[in-house]
């Protein structure tokens, strides 16, 4: 089969396109044929070296897949051959076949395509799990996005309106401010034209942000935070800035404040069952056009390098597909 290989640290330039063995499904696991490989700003930081979850060589980028049943391994009763499907898999996604646990493996609504079941797991898994297990959210508290127009700033626009909160989008175009609003953003500030901290409190009528969502770090993750309401939460969930903020911490004591971490991978290590609940809930809400999990660009396997660069340079609004 095809596969995308990493066999050194190096730049999407560096990947090649290699034959490799078809995996075999072992006991307990199942064999998805891939059908859509969903990207994200992590696959470049982990081609590089610099993602905190190092594989051994070689690997391929991709942590998210959805496709169809190939094969059974011996135990597994859940799924059957043909079954439409979508996982998490860490990495090894950019490739034609992947074996997996059979317990990590979600079934899919015939009515949701293999294109936007491949980017629902990681971002609005994170964000499902960031807002309603962590923010301790009550409806109509207002909600600050920022990088609004990626695709887990996107998920945070659509997930928020989903549990009746009042989304603010904060990006740096009004392009994509635009975009979040078509997904469920209510206010739009434009962190380019307008000062953020001062932003924010002017949109809440001096009271500050009850929940600020912050994929992003870097300069914009203080400026958020000293526009909190007291009792407010940061949701610290990654920083596709590249600088991770030094916050000073008596703003915490100043607004009363909670500054929360959202690490999903290790809490689905932690709570499988409750994640496997949000996953199947998250499919369902999409087949149902709840939320979008909206797809910027395809490309094929061959063109995976393409593809990174488009998250390097920061130009998708919403998920980017490989197809195998």
């Amino acid at each position: 089969m095809k596969a995308i290989l990493c066999s050194q640290y190096c730049g999407p330039d560096d990947l090649l396109l290699a034959d490799i063995p078809d995996p075999v499904a072992g006991p307990g696991e199942a064999v998805i044929a891939i059908k859509a490989a969903a990207l994200n700003f992590f696959d470049l930081l982990m081609i590089q070296g610099k993602y905190q979850i190092k594989p051994p060589f070689p690997f391929s980028p991709s942590a998210e897949v959805a496709g169809v049943i190939e094969s059974v391994g011996e135990g597994v009763t859940n799924l059957k051959v043909g079954d439409r499907v979508m996982a998490s898999c860490g990495h090894n996604g950019a490739r034609e076949k992947i074996a997996l646990p059979a317990e990590a493996i979600i079934k899919i609504p015939d009515n949701l395509d293999f294109d936007r079941a491949a980017g629902i797991t990681i971002i609005y898994g994170t964000t499902l799990h960031a807002l309603e297990d962590r923010a301790s959210p009550k409806p109509g508290e207002t909600l600050a996005v920022l990088g609004a127009a990626g695709g887990t700033g996107l998920a945070a626009c659509e997930i928020g309106r989903q549990l009746g909160l009042k989304v603010i989008a904060c990006a740096s175009s009004d392009e994509k401010l635009a975009f979040a609003k078509q997904h469920g953003a209510e206010l739009t500030l434009n962190y380019s034209k307008e000062d953020l901290k001062e932003g924010l409190k002017k949109l809440t009528g001096g009271k500050g942000v009850d929940i600020i969502y912050d994929p992003v770090g870097g300069s914009y993750s203080e400026a958020a935070l000293r526009a909190i309401a007291w009792e407010g939460r940061f949701l610290v969930i990654g920083f596709a800035a590249g600088e991770i903020p030094k916050m000073p911490l008596n703003l915490a004591l100043l607004k009363g404040c909670d500054i929360r971490g959202v690490f999903w991978g290790a809490w689905t290590k932690i709570n499988p069952a409750k994640n496997r609940a949000n996953l199947e809930r998250l499919a369902q809400w999409t087949a149902e056009g709840k939320i979008s999990s909206h797809v910027d660009r395809t490309f094929p396997l061959a063109q995976t390098a393409d593809a990174l660069k488009v998250l390097a340079g920061r130009q998708a609004m919403g998920k980017v597909i490989l197809h195998p």
